[in-house]
């Protein structure tokens, strides 16, 4: 019964050293980077959809100011 729990523990230990050895530090780093690489076309998109809000408002914003000089020159004909 001993030398079956040695054997054991043993095998334990040296699954336990390889899985360490193969592993070290890349468990991380691969799970960021595919998350990163997930997350980019997200970002990418907020991104536009940001740039296309304030283009609009921009856009809005001078179409309103026309009407105002439009509206002006009419009341000064």
């Amino acid at each position: 019964m001993t030398k079956l729990l040695a054997a054991l523990v043993a095998s334990m230990f040296a699954v336990s050293t390889a899985f360490a050895a193969t592993h070290a530090g890349a468990p991380m780093a691969g799970a960021s980077g595919a998350k990163a690489a997930a997350s980019a076309p997200k970002k990418e998109e907020k991104a536009a959809a940001k740039a296309d809000k304030k283009d609009a408002k921009a856009e809005k914003k001078t179409a309103k100011k026309s009407s105002k000089k439009k509206a002006a020159k009419s009341d000064k004909s």
